[in-house]
């Protein structure tokens, strides 16, 4: 899994007041939770860019004040006109306790179908994972070779270790869609035969 790193500073007071002079000297208020207290502090705005303009996950390493907390982005809010991080909100993992994060599907090989003129469709590009934070994988890889027209991968049918999926396991994931290359060939095929 991809690591993050940011440093922050911790936040003397919390309101309204406070966050808006935060902003305008661009930074970010931000919020973790998820062990004993929260806590809240700010981090440059440029520190988010290798967070949101990354389409792959990641956790966080935040450095605040000497102490390093290892976190995962929960939730942000930007500005509905600028589209600048306006609130960011910070689990901090632990150890022993599984999280959820939306995982990427990618995929391996060559299809079969796809090599008969198919076309191969994403029908979820991420999945629902939940598992201890050392177990979260940074991808879902789908190997597609054996994969003929018409034919699909349902999430069932994706191993799981160490982790678990929990979109519904009846849930198609990636399909070989019949195209007119794939039916000629088809028609081809058993002309021959």
């Amino acid at each position: 899994m991809r690591v993050v790193s940011m440093s922050g500073a911790l936040r003397e007071h919390v309101g309204k007041k406070d966050a808006k002079a935060l902003r305008r000297d661009a930074k970010v208020p931000c919020v973790m939770y998820g062990k004993k207290e929260q806590i809240t502090f700010s981090v440059a705005q440029t520190a988010f860019d290798r967070i949101i303009f990354n389409p792959e996950p990641c956790f966080v390493e935040i450095e605040i004040n000497g102490t390093k907390h290892s976190a995962m982005m929960k939730d942000i809010d930007f500005h509905p006109v600028t589209d600048i991080v306006y609130h960011a909100d910070f689990y901090e993992l632990s150890d022993d306790k599984p999280i959820v994060m939306s995982i990427p599907v990618h995929t391996t090989g060559t299809s079969v179908g796809v090599m008969k003129g198919g076309k191969l469709a994403y029908k979820q590009k991420r999945l629902n994972v939940k598992a201890l934070p050392a177990n979260m994988p940074s991808e879902i890889l789908v190997d597609i070779t054996k994969l003929d027209v018409a034919q699909r991968v349902k999430v069932q049918d994706i191993p799981a270790e160490n982790f678990q999926i929990l979109n519904p396991k009846s849930s198609e994931v990636l399909v070989v869609n019949s195209t007119r290359a794939s039916a000629t060939a088809d028609d081809t095929e058993a002309a021959a035969e």
